[in-house]
């Protein structure tokens, strides 16, 4: 995923909630948990204290009973953590009762630090025990025969809260086990959702590929009833650009129509003509004639770069066309060598091409001594935003020409050999074909003496 995909935003949104509410609700369970094992193990102490307090000061006497050690038998194992101590207050006469559990221990009573009692008169207090780990302390003040006359008692029940954090510890580490295990496998699914959810968009982009290429004409394939509206939109707007691209080419085919006869009646009465002005009228006829055909040129050449699914192989466009321009110049014995990349293909009409490579070819032969090169290959290092780039290059064995002298080639209409023959808009009609393409046409010096002509398109 890349950091401005839509798959990862949707992922990042859902991994920020994940991550979020896991732990929020892990938290939630926790303390509920911790609270509700708190409740029992004090519901537990209460329980033992109650019936400690019954059997020890309901048995009519003036002092309390050893009570007996039914209710929990960790009272009988020597310093166990589970306690309980009865012993009168404030320094009234009698005797101290312990469990088996306390042996010659004294628990702290909560009376003595001044703390209040709850609605049902018990104090509560976490103390250290008897072995330095903290207990929890619950005390009730009551005489024996519940007489207020008689001496207080304070009676003691005390349970180890190491087992009640061991217990919650326990949980704890389970149920963050447990969330962890479940937070992994949203992510996961969250992923394959995301995945799942954009693949007819990956579907679009084939789709779109394939037009682009000219394997296909319109976006075809069965799509979500969300992604079908955009489906119809494109369809809609290929089949407009189709229109568009038939509409000027027929409005250019019906220019040239309609001036090339005038033309003609023109050129024709100014031969006939053999005044200065009869010749002067021709020449500027025929330069009307070379002007329009080239500005016409250029509007087909702009219709047809419009075309979505053009694509012509550079390897079938330039092998004939090599051989072509080899017989043109046989006098001068000249080789062509080329080098075409397996595959490579250029993404546009196959006559633009052959214009662009057969001017390239026939300048490179004119000024070539023995030997011409061409090559192409495909760019393949793209991003979204970058598109592959078909990068032709023809190369001579001729004179070259200096960094001055290529600033200026590429002016229309400019030579800097009279004695060759042409017009001097080879390289012109090159570079706006190219431009037209979003290309461009360069000039460098060859490695072989001459001129290295440089040409970069859209590939398919």
């Amino acid at each position: 995923m890349r950091l401005n995909s839509l798959a990862l935003r949707l992922f990042a949104t859902s991994a920020a909630w994940t991550l979020l509410a896991l732990p929020l609700a892990g938290y939630i369970i926790y303390s509920l948990y911790r609270e509700d094992v708190q409740l029992s193990f004090d519901a537990q102490l209460k329980k033992l204290l109650t019936q400690i307090t019954i059997d020890s000061m309901s048995t009519g006497g003036d002092v309390p009973v050893i009570p007996p050690n039914l209710y929990e038998p960790l009272f009988e194992v020597t310093q166990s953590g589970w306690y309980w101590q009865i012993r009168p207050i404030d320094g009234a006469p009698g005797r101290t009762l312990v469990s088996p559990s306390l042996a010659t221990a004294v628990l702290p009573s909560p009376y003595d630090h001044k703390i209040k009692p709850d609605n049902s008169g018990t104090r509560w207090m976490n103390a250290p025990g008897p072995t330095g780990s903290t207990i929890r302390i619950l005390e009730f003040l009551d005489s024996p025969g519940h007489d207020p006359d008689r001496t207080r008692y304070s009676i003691i029940v005390a349970g180890p809260l190491d087992w009640f954090e061991a217990t919650v510890a326990k949980f704890r580490t389970r149920l963050t086990s447990a969330l962890a295990l479940v937070g992994i496998g949203l992510l996961a699914a969250t992923v394959f959702q995301v995945r799942f959810g954009l693949l007819p968009l990956r579907r679009i982009e084939r789709g779109l590929a394939s037009i682009r290429s000219g394997e296909v004409e319109r976006l075809e394939g069965q799509l979500p009833a969300e992604i079908e509206p955009l489906q119809a939109e494109l369809n809609a707007l290929i089949d407009s650009n189709q229109d568009i691209i038939e509409r000027a080419r027929t409005q250019v085919g019906n220019l040239a129509h309609a001036l090339k006869t005038p033309l003609a009646v023109i050129t024709n009465e100014a031969h006939d003509d053999r005044s200065a002005l009869g010749a002067k009228v021709a020449e500027q006829a025929q330069v009307m004639r070379d002007q329009i055909s080239h500005y016409l040129d250029r509007a087909r050449m702009a219709a047809r770069v419009g075309a979505i699914g053009r694509v012509t192989p550079v390897d079938l466009t330039a092998e004939p066309l090599v051989r072509a321009i080899e017989r043109i110049h046989s006098e001068k014995d000249i080789a062509i060598s080329f080098s075409i990349q397996a595959g490579a293909k250029f993404q546009g009409e196959k006559h633009d091409l052959e214009e662009m490579l057969g001017n390239l070819l026939d300048n490179a032969c004119k000024w070539g001594k023995k030997h011409v090169y061409l090559a192409a290959a495909v760019d393949t290092q793209t991003t979204p935003a970058r598109r592959r780039k078909l990068r032709i290059a023809v190369e001579d064995d001729g004179p070259g020409l200096s960094q001055e002298q290529r600033a200026k080639i590429g002016k229309r209409g400019t030579r800097l050999d009279e004695t060759k023959p042409g017009s001097g808009l080879g390289l012109s009609i090159v570079s706006d074909l190219a431009a037209s393409y979003h290309g461009r046409l360069a000039l460098e010096a060859s490695e072989h003496g001459g001129l290295k002509a440089i040409l970069e398109l859209p590939a398919a």
